[in-house]
């Protein structure tokens, strides 16, 4: 716990990076070299035995090993760039960035997969289904060791970082979070990549087993089009959340803007501009401009707002207000 009472402005650094962020950067990292592996052996394995099946899917996991490529050099740059000067607030909202070209990526995806199975639609080709099984089975098992490592890691950690200034301006760095106020975009991006992946393996292995029972050969390319409007749904998600991020847009629920004004005009005094956006996962910063009769030391304003955990970069100006 960094002392509260530190004034040494060579400790005032803005890295609001999550509390996961090396964690999630090298599960994302082993998570391609994983999907990277199996892109290869079917591609060659396909190559050589002369199976479309296995040649496609191996290409369509090409797709997704680049976009997880995305979410990793996101967390390698922010990372080393975490205390950067020029990165005034710090590189913690990149993994959003990455995260909104990710579900673009994604729903480009879900598009070719939809013009694909539409095409199939019309045009039904042969398919070989015992192997077509086996390459849907060995996929969806790779995706779930994949979505496996990528999953949430709901913990809960408290750190502290608090430094004044002065001229009438008080900067508070508190890093008290709970996982709910944490959500990582580059990391839901990514796992949504393989969860994607993997979905078109479950729906693939059920309309090939009906396939090869009941001959319905056009329930392989219908379960396409049911995969597709899924994983675009879930793009569509993601653009939303990590393109509100971006533009600093507060989320309908969202009480942390509501919680500040309790906090500081229960006593009487007013605001009259504030400003609360999302710093990186977990953290958000405000600037609060207040009017009072009875101005105090804008540390006195910080440590009414210090219990709320959310808050990593406070901004108190305050004015009196005129007679």
């Amino acid at each position: 716990m960094t002392d509260i009472h530190s004034p040494a402005p060579a400790a005032h650094d803005h890295v609001f990076l999550g509390d996961n962020h090396q964690r999630n950067e090298r599960r994302t990292w082993f998570v391609i070299a994983l999907t990277a592996g199996m892109m290869v052996a079917e591609i060659a394995a396909g190559t050589f035995y002369g199976s479309m099946a296995l040649v496609a899917d191996g290409w369509h996991m090409s797709t997704h090993a680049a976009a997880l490529l995305i979410a990793a050099l996101a967390y390698l740059y922010a990372r080393r760039n975490a205390r950067n000067p020029r990165f005034t607030f710090g590189t913690g909202k990149l993994g959003d960035l990455a995260g909104f070209s990710s579900a673009i990526v994604l729903a480009l995806i879900a598009l070719l997969i939809g013009w694909e199975s539409l095409l199939r639609l019309a045009n039904p080709v042969a398919i070989s289904f015992p192997q077509a099984i086996s390459v849907a089975v060995l996929g969806l098992v790779v995706n779930l060791v994949c979505a496996w490592l990528l999953r949430e890691d709901h913990s809960h950690h408290h750190h502290g970082h608090h430094h004044h200034h002065g001229h009438g301006h008080d900067h508070d760095h508190g890093h008290h979070h709970t996982a709910a106020q944490a959500r990582d975009n580059n990391l839901r991006a990514a796992y949504l990549h393989v969860l994607a992946d993997a979905l078109t393996s479950v729906l693939a292995i059920v309309a090939l087993a009906a396939g090869s029972v009941y001959g319905w050969i056009w329930l392989d390319p219908l379960m396409g089009i049911v995969g597709a409007l899924v994983i675009a749904r879930w793009s569509m998600g993601l653009i939303r959340d990590s393109g509100s991020v971006l533009l600093d847009y507060i989320q309908a629920g969202e009480d942390l803007p509501d919680e500040i004004r309790a906090v500081i005009e229960k006593d009487g005094d007013r605001i009259t501009d504030l400003h609360v956006w999302q710093l990186g996962p977990g953290h958000h910063g405000a600037i609060v401009s207040l009017v009072t009769k009875n101005p105090q030391s804008p540390s006195i304003y910080r440590r009414k707002l210090q219990h709320i955990h959310e808050l990593s970069h406070v901004t108190v100006e305050v004015e009196p207000l005129a007679a």
